[in-house]
């Protein structure tokens, strides 16, 4: 058993050649709210799920990224409605949130 029911790694990735990256697109910014609700709902700790920074992920074109294991879900965002969405149905109901899921 992981020690972790949900572990999720958000792409914090910074690039300063012109290419895109997550951080340009306000990953940092979710992250923390990702990080801070899902404290509030005291989902937080072992067995639970716990929110992570991440250096590059390698999909920064299709970001801002983040990634649910132990599932292996890919996720893209926009704003706090995302990561609401993400957070309500995937890491609390267990359903895929297919609007915002990279194949």
């Amino acid at each position: 058993m992981s020690y972790y029911a949900n572990h999720v790694f958000f792409c914090l990735n910074e690039r300063d050649d012109g290419r895109p990256c997550c951080a340009d697109k306000g990953a940092k910014k979710l992250q923390e709210y990702a990080k801070q609700r899902i404290k509030s709902l005291n989902l937080n700790g072992q067995g639970k799920c716990r929110i992570n920074k991440a250096g590059c992920l390698d999909r920064c074109e299709e970001g801002p990224v983040l990634v649910v294991y132990p599932q292996g879900v890919w996720y893209t965002f926009i704003d706090q409605h995302d990561i609401d969405e993400i957070i309500d149905q995937h890491l609390l109901a267990g359903k895929i949130v297919e609007r915002l899921q990279l194949k």
